[in-house]
């Protein structure tokens, strides 16, 4: 979903961008179960841009409930590709693309 919209945008390329995210932390609150053949609706967001890293929320619901079975985050650390090692200020590009999903 993330690499979708990242993609779609224009944000990043997966092949030859300067930059890589790499996850650094993830969490998930289990709320209620979604089963088979149940379908899934996929909510993201961006709730803090920073200088190197975003960290993004999910919200997964069954069907069209509006109420969350599962929530959560995942923080990228945006790193140079050729060292993987260094943090990265984000690019121009994927900072506008992160700043449409944030929330008001």
């Amino acid at each position: 979903m993330l690499a979708r919209f990242l993609l779609g945008s224009g944000a990043i390329n997966l092949v030859d961008s300067p930059v890589i995210g790499v996850v650094v932390e993830t969490l998930c609150r289990f709320h209620a179960p979604i089963a088979f053949p149940d379908l899934v609706t996929a909510g993201l967001r961006a709730e803090r841009v920073g200088n190197t890293s975003i960290r993004y929320g999910i919200g997964l619901f069954r069907g069209d409930d509006r109420t969350v079975s599962a929530e959560g985050h995942f923080v990228h650390v945006y790193v140079d590709r050729a060292t993987q090692r260094h943090p990265t200020a984000l690019p121009d590009t994927l900072r506008l693309a992160a700043a449409g999903l944030l929330m008001p």
